[in-house]
């Protein structure tokens, strides 16, 4: 009998889906089923096509809509107009349209997930999570946005950018919130993905009367409209160094609110450490959705007569990571396959990684793992060029560009280090991040270290994250600029009050930064 031919998930090909989203939001797209730009409050502006490729397989998903820098502009001037009248919407009205709006999400929940999953490449399960962390931690915001406004007003329009690998649960979740404080918000499809998604939710919070504005194009073309408009009373932005170097330039005179989130390189240090079935596990879940994470760490410094041990313990863990197409099975209605991570965002970064990789071991880095895209699961013929199995390397020169820079892939690099101050400096290499553990069994040896290490956010024996609601949020150095958020500093962002003078944040000149605790 001839071997059954895998198939995907009843109800998740792209075509089912599409039709699914355009019933969900018919006012969104156009009559060739091409998702339009809100503006005014209108769906409209077919813009200038550009092809919109799913990392899964390759195909084509649709047309980013892209408008011009003069179209940008009338957004914007739309979009802050509407703000007088928004401000006029009290708390208790604009609590109402955005819980309905949340019921609306979660009506749409299992949709939004699938098509995350087409558009970004994450697999089923947490792409699902993110659409619920939208959803939860708005609500959150709900429950207690009231005594955070106390004394506070709205600044006006909030213009966010942001990256395309968390759509629902960092963009969407952001515009809500913002709304909610009673802001005005516009905001740019990400260009690398969550168009389709971005596109159904945005419709939703439109149809509760929400003041959203949604435009795709170029960042570098709209930034003039997006980013120095006199129009953006604040901004929210989260991407590379090297656009938010150019963002924070430009702000640097301007009386202008942003928050402005970077890349740094998570350091994950190891010293006098003996609990390895741990480290195991923070391994394996760091891998998850292929380490596309601005709190994902992809360096590993560690104490010298440690690292056999620490190698063992990563081989042993990397062999229980699995990747491929996230919408693979047996049969149809089997439930979407339990991978650690599918595709990244595209066959370019895939390139870009493998160059990096082999200019290093060029350099005198060592290999130490490197998969193979044979371990993956995948259909027979499929396209495959945006996976990447996991890879690892030591010695890299500091010549390297993978030794200063954030892979953003399952790229590992180790560092084998003597001291203390060796470990310190290993993990500060990146002049600031986002977040950063101390694997250690004594707690005042790790809180020692833990205070010297240029991170937001610094976990002694468990892995941190971005998180949200009543936590905080932020960067040191070069990874964050602004205002932090997270709870009442989201809010605070957002708005204005009496005591600004004392912003969380970290700002050019070096004061208001972060408590360390």
């Amino acid at each position: 009998m001839a071997e059954e031919r895998p198939t995907l998930v009843a109800g998740a090909d792209w075509a089912s889906l599409s039709t699914r989203a355009r019933r969900a939001a018919p006012e969104a797209f156009g009559p060739d089923g091409a998702p339009l730009n809100l503006i005014q409050g209108e769906w409209k502006y077919r813009g200038r096509g550009k092809a919109f490729l799913s990392p899964v397989d390759g195909s084509t998903l649709g047309s980013f809509p892209r408008i011009d820098l003069q179209t940008a502009r009338l957004a914007v001037r739309g979009a802050a107009s509407a703000f007088s009248r928004w401000s006029r919407v009290d708390l208790d009205e604009r609590r109402r349209r955005v819980t309905a709006c949340l019921d609306r999400l979660r009506e749409h929940r299992e949709l939004l997930a699938f098509l995350l999953v087409w558009e970004i490449g994450k697999p089923y399960e947490q792409a699902l999570t993110s659409v619920d962390r939208c959803i939860s931690g708005v609500e959150w915001y709900v429950q207690n946005i009231e005594p955070m406004l106390a004394g506070r007003e709205a600044l006006g329009l909030i213009s966010n950018i942001a990256s395309w690998n968390y759509p629902m649960s960092v963009l969407m979740h952001a515009l809500l919130v913002q709304m909610l404080a009673g802001n005005t918000v516009i905001a740019k499809t990400p260009s690398d993905g969550g168009l389709f998604t971005l596109t159904v939710a945005v419709a939703l919070a439109a149809r509760e009367h929400l003041p959203v504005t949604l435009v795709s194009g170029s960042g570098g073309e709209l930034s003039d409209a997006l980013v120095r408009n006199d129009d953006i009373a604040g901004l929210s932005f989260v991407g590379g160094k090297s656009s938010g170097r150019d963002v924070a330039a430009s702000l640097y005179d301007r009386n202008k609110r942003y928050m402005l989130e970077m890349e740094g390189v998570n350091g994950y240090g190891v010293w006098h450490f003996s609990d390895w079935e741990r480290l195991a596990g923070h391994i394996k879940k760091g891998f998850e959705y292929g380490k596309q994470r601005c709190t994902a760490y992809p360096r590993f410094v560690v104490e010298r007569r440690l690292f056999p041990k620490f190698l063992e313990t990563y081989t042993t863990a990397r062999k229980a990571v699995t990747f491929g197409h996230p919408l693979l099975v047996k049969h149809a209605d089997d439930a979407p396959p339990k991978l650690t991570y599918g595709p990244l965002i595209n066959d370019r970064v895939v390139e870009d990684l493998r160059t990096k990789y082999s200019e290093a071991l060029g350099l005198g880095a060592v290999g130490v793992a490197e998969g193979s895209i044979e371990d993956g699961v995948f259909f027979p013929g499929q396209d495959v060029s945006a996976y990447l199995p996991p890879l690892a390397l030591m010695n890299v020169p500091h010549k390297s560009r993978l030794y200063h820079s954030e892979p953003f892939g399952p790229v590992d690099t180790f560092v084998v280090v003597d001291s203390e101050e060796e470990l310190i400096a290993e993990m500060n290499v990146s002049n600031g991040a986002l977040v950063a553990t101390i694997a250690c069994d004594h707690e005042a040896e790790a809180t020692a270290l833990a205070s010297e290490l240029r991170a937001f956010k610094v976990g002694i024996n468990q892995l941190r994250s971005r998180g949200d609601r009543e936590e905080a949020f932020g960067g040191v150095g070069a990874s964050w600029k602004g205002c932090f958020v997270g709870g009442e500093h989201l809010v605070r962002a957002v708005t204005r009050g009496p005591d600004d003078e004392r912003l969380h944040g970290n700002f050019p000149d070096g004061t208001h930064l972060p408590d360390r605790r």
